[in-house]
């Protein structure tokens, strides 16, 4: 049963609302990169290993990537708005309670909770934005959520290392809970109801338990790989993510509400434009992880240059992402995409191939091109991914974008891994020329739905 839906909310409530999803995802999205800089700090005064300490970053992102999809489902069935002020919350609560943790593992057991408050703030806020916007509108909305992620993701680094530059660590998880506050007060009064009830549809219990194993050993093999551990321990994984994953999809086909929205990928625009997503987030994360070791330890920048020289990068991806934004449903999202793309490539070929002993110069107008490339992408993607499902499975398709980004950005985080393990310092090159081959394969994945109907007018169309 759909109910009739209402095409956005008014003028006032929606900026309250957009406010509202700004704050909660940019300390969400920020707090996925944001603990790495303060990681030796962490681990000295613990007392804990640098290796145990990585799963500081690893509990977090573990625990988003194994809920988003559940709670992306939960939203579709209880309300996008609940289960949002429900994670934010958690997500406050938690933030609290990591910056109080005594030892290693109270910090990681609060983390592992906090990523759960995460995941249902990333799994549906798309979703949210697709009922906040009227639909002439609706490209601005998306521009403005890609906007914020990707800033939010890019400035980590260097919010992190501001913060640390005045007060201890655990100020970075503590100055959570104000924001938070905020935003759940502001989504109390401004978010909307879900205009869209599936009323047939209940929680499939076994189907969230596959896919949190199906994801987590993946993951964990793909880290373990880049981390050259036991490779008995790797396979073991690997092959119970085969089988759990087989019988999982295999269960989603049966069942008339997927968790794993398995259906939505029979839709090839649906489906391209995802795989160019998880391409995309995979180039970005390399690029991102590799250059601050890059500019510091090959180039002998410190640590305030490199972060003022990965400044442009966010600039010029917030003056491309709304130029995207006004082009959607002008401009074909594939075409429009694999332009973005090609340019974001050149940008990253052109980090790689620096000279020998570079002025700042050099440097900022290529982090410029690998921005304003991103920018150009991401916006008609991501609206692209919302419109081409059904309006009434806003929640599942919201939730496998979240996926494809997290998945993009672990993929990419665990190739730098390798590539330090295999290579050593030249690790960095072969990072950004590997980030230059997935930006140019999304490019040309992007290319192929220029031969697909306009989701622009589609949505227009079912209105």
């Amino acid at each position: 049963m759909i109910d009739k839906i209402a095409d956005g909310v008014p003028t006032p409530q929606r900026y309250g609302a957009i406010i509202t999803v700004a704050l909660s995802i940019t300390v969400a999205v920020l707090d996925s990169a944001i603990a790495n800089v303060a990681l030796p700090t962490i681990a000295r005064e613990l007392h804990a290993s640098p290796a145990a300490s990585i799963w500081v970053v690893n509990a977090y992102q573990l625990a988003i990537i194994m809920t988003l999809l559940s709670f992306a489902t939960l939203g579709d069935i209880y309300g996008f708005r609940r289960v949002y002020q429900c994670g934010l919350v958690v997500f406050s609560l938690m933030s609290l309670s990591c910056a109080l943790s005594q030892n290693l593992w109270m910090l990681i057991g609060a983390r592992v909770l906090q990523g759960f408050g995460a995941a249902a703030i990333m799994s549906i806020n798309t979703a949210l934005i697709r009922i906040i916007y009227p639909t002439r509108l609706l490209g601005k909305g998306m521009a403005i959520n890609t906007l914020i992620v990707a800033v939010s993701t890019a400035a980590g680094p260097t919010v992190a290392a501001g913060v640390l530059s005045i007060a201890t660590w655990q100020w970075l998880f503590a100055i959570n809970v104000p924001i938070g506050l905020l935003a759940f007060y502001l989504g109390h009064r401004f978010l909307p109801a879900n205009p869209i009830k599936n009323t047939g549809q209940r929680f499939n219990f076994a189907s969230a338990g596959m896919n949190a194993l199906t994801f987590g050993l993946l993951l964990s093999a793909l880290g373990g790989f880049a981390q050259r551990l036991n490779g008995y321990m790797i396979l073991t994984e690997l092959a119970g993510a085969v089988i759990v994953g087989t019988i999982f999809i295999r269960h989603q086909l049966r069942q008339p509400w997927p968790l794993l929205p398995v259906d939505l990928l029979r839709i090839p625009l649906f489906s391209l434009s995802l795989c160019t997503s998880i391409c995309s987030f995979c180039a970005q994360m390399l690029a991102m992880v590799s250059l601050p070791f890059f500019l510091q330890s090959i180039l002998g920048r410190d640590e305030v240059a490199t972060g003022l020289l990965l400044t442009p990068w966010p600039l010029a991806t917030m003056l491309f992402a709304m130029l995207a934004g006004r082009l959607i449903g002008r401009v074909h999202a594939g075409l429009l995409g694999a332009v973005g793309l090609g340019i974001f490539a050149a940008g990253l070929f052109s980090l790689a191939w620096l000279p020998g002993s570079p002025a700042n110069a050099d440097i900022v107008w290529r982090m410029m091109l690998c921005g304003a490339g991103f920018g150009l992408f991401q916006s008609p993607n991501n609206h692209t991914i919302i419109t081409s499902a059904p309006r009434n499975r806003s929640g599942g398709a919201s939730g496998m974008l979240g996926t494809a980004r997290l998945v993009g950005q672990t993929s990419g985080a665990a190739l730098v891994a390798l590539m330090f393990n295999l290579l050593g310092t030249g690790g960095t090159h072969a990072s950004l020329l590997l980030a230059g081959g997935f930006a140019t394969a999304a490019a040309m994945v992007s290319a192929l739905r220029i031969s697909q109907p306009n989701p622009q007018r589609q949505s227009t169309a079912g209105r």
